[in-house]
């Protein structure tokens, strides 16, 4: 879908079914406003940024840093953020 970026099926079907623009989902994980480590998986780091082309809501992709090319594992408007990042 993006260049430098895997997505998982479950990615890939839940960006499609949520409406989700892959650019988005590249832009959030290359220059995301806030990241986290997930707190089950050292692996795993969830990228959080606002997208103004969707009203300012809090985009979080979910993926994996340790591969190259990296895994988008999902992706999702996260509600209980908004107006907090």
């Amino acid at each position: 879908m993006e260049p430098g970026l895997v997505f998982t099926q479950h990615a890939q079907d839940v960006i499609e079914e949520r409406m989700i623009d892959p650019s988005w989902v590249a832009l959030t994980v290359d220059s995301p406003e806030a990241t986290l480590r997930d707190a089950r998986d050292p692996e795993i780091t969830h990228a959080l940024r606002r997208i103004p082309e969707h009203g300012n809501r809090v985009l979080r992709v979910v993926y994996n840093h340790t591969v190259d090319p990296q895994r988008v594992v999902t992706a999702y408007f996260d509600r209980t953020l908004k107006g907090k990042l």
